[in-house]
């Protein structure tokens, strides 16, 4: 057994090796060692328990066209999945709606809600991957906020994520992610995604368009970066 090996005895006295302890997740490490003292002193904040952190990330893919073609959702699910490198629950209809043949209880979307270590490496990947592939990108609204420091925004094509095989998706598809911090404000929440790097629009150019992703429709190649 080597040097570095960890064991722990049974009643037995059976020798069992340990599992490897995983890495912390790198914008997990940074949060900790270097983000929150400086978001303490930012804010002014007597206690470092007041400080903001994360909480949870909520994926949401709406499927509308799957009541009528449930193959949609079936993509929609694996696509998720490899997105959030966590199993997403599906989504149905609270009420029926006559004018859109609608039934309460159909299934029209997929979501998935991540925390702990799927959270901070999702954010990391979202942040230093996925965003700078967006075409055309000029910055993230910066007033999506509702009020208690959660921030939400809206991707319309998941090829800007590399989990995803550019030659195999069926449809382009939108999806909305929701960052819910413990934020008592949202001042106190755009402090923390700001620290974090989120690439917000810049203050002085307040009537810049929203990012360019991708028409819908089958998609063409060569126009991802």
């Amino acid at each position: 057994m080597s040097d570095d090996a960890t064991t722990n005895e049974t009643s037995g006295g059976v020798a069992v090796e340990a599992a490897p302890t995983r890495e912390a997740p790198r914008l997990k490490t940074r949060y900790l060692d270097e983000l929150k003292s400086s978001l303490q002193e930012q804010l002014g904040l007597g206690n470092v328990m007041q400080v903001p952190t994360l909480e949870k990330i909520v994926i949401n893919m709406g499927v509308g066209r799957a009541t009528q073609q449930p193959s949609l959702l079936e993509g929609a699910v694996a696509d998720l999945t490899a997105i959030a490198g966590q199993k997403p629950v599906v989504t149905k209809a609270t009420t029926s709606i006559a004018g859109f043949k609608l039934r309460e209880g159909q299934s029209i979307g997929t979501k998935v809600t991540l925390r702990g270590d799927r959270m901070w490496e999702f954010l990391d990947r979202l942040i230093a991957v996925a965003i700078p592939r967006i075409r055309d990108f000029r910055g993230l609204s910066a007033t999506s906020w509702d009020g208690r420091g959660n921030y939400t925004f809206g991707l319309n094509d998941q090829t800007v994520f590399p989990e995803i095989d550019y030659d195999k998706i069926d449809t382009p598809r939108g999806m909305d992610i929701t960052i819910v911090t413990t934020a008592t404000s949202d001042a106190q929440g755009r402090a923390l995604l700001d620290a974090f790097g989120f690439p917000f629009r810049q203050a002085n150019d307040p009537n810049a368009p929203e990012p360019k992703q991708r028409r819908r429709g089958r998609p063409v190649r060569g126009k991802r970066k």
